[in-house]
């Protein structure tokens, strides 16, 4: 697959790039510039991306880095079998258990929710950072949600990091999760006032808080492109209703000129 020439392959991450130093120069790089691709991709374009780390994965298949990469762009396409296959091999490669929120979540996409829970009481979440604990908790969360056992998703998400005022990376999904699971549960205020707090720590407009908040509030909005849209439409039947009127109006006046012009010549 074609790669633009601005991609060097030196974008990544200097640990990925020292990875890629047990392999040959050129083979390392012709690695490197395809994960750097999978990175740009696997938000916007996620079948593209999946197709690159593809390449990657034939390339250097002994590269935890390339499993890595290959496991989110399989998981960014729902593939979660794949996905959970090459987390569980970067994994015995590298022995760090920082994809095991990842890895429990693929087992909910695969229909198991109960492994998922499983796997959120095992001793590898003590090993997680607070990043990976926080989203071990929503995996767990998700997996409650999934068994239709809303309320032990309320309190699965209740922690010391969902009551602190202090706004992490994670606060805004961390609270978005609890007020998503306080309206399923029916507690409509609860779930607003979370709603709203969800919007104070989401600046850069990760998830639709704000959206949610107006409905709730009854807010409507409407498309400003529909609106111009049928006003486009309303002034263009003006001007066709104006100009039929026009060809109207001429044709009675050139019929009007033609009566005279015969009584003249009657006379």
């Amino acid at each position: 697959m074609p790669i633009p020439d601005d991609v060097t392959g030196h974008e990544i991450d200097k640990d990925v790039q020292q990875e890629l130093q047990s392999l040959p120069k050129g083979l390392a790089e012709d690695v490197a510039r395809n994960l750097v691709m999978v990175a740009k991709l696997i938000d916007e374009d996620p079948e593209q991306a999946y197709a690159y780390s593809r390449i990657a994965l034939r390339l250097a298949s002994r590269v935890a880095a390339v499993r890595e990469a290959a496991g989110f762009a399989a998981y960014a396409n729902q593939k979660y079998s794949e996905a959970l296959a090459e987390f569980r091999a970067a994994r015995r490669m590298t022995g760090s258990v920082e994809l095991w929120p990842v890895m429990a979540d693929c087992e909910r996409g695969l229909g198991r929710p109960e492994k998922a829970l499983e796997m959120a009481g095992a001793p590898e979440v003590h090993k997680l950072d607070k990043a990976g604990q926080v989203e071990m908790r929503l995996v767990a969360a998700g997996a409650r949600r999934d068994m239709d056992q809303i309320d032990a998703a309320i309190v699965t998400l209740q922690s010391p990091e969902l009551a602190s005022n202090s706004v992490q990376p994670w606060t805004a999904r961390l609270r978005y999760a609890y007020a998503d699971a306080l309206l399923a549960a029916g507690r409509e205020d609860e779930a607003r006032e979370w709603f709203a707090k969800v919007v104070e720590s989401d600046k850069d407009g990760s998830t639709d808080a704000s959206d949610r908040l107006a409905e709730m509030d009854g807010v409507e909005f409407v498309d400003a492109l529909v609106e111009d849209d049928e006003e486009a439409e309303h002034v263009t039947h003006l001007e066709v209703v104006t100009d039929a009127d026009d060809a109207e109006r001429a044709e009675d006046a050139s019929a009007g000129s033609g009566d005279v012009g015969s009584d003249d010549d009657k006379h």
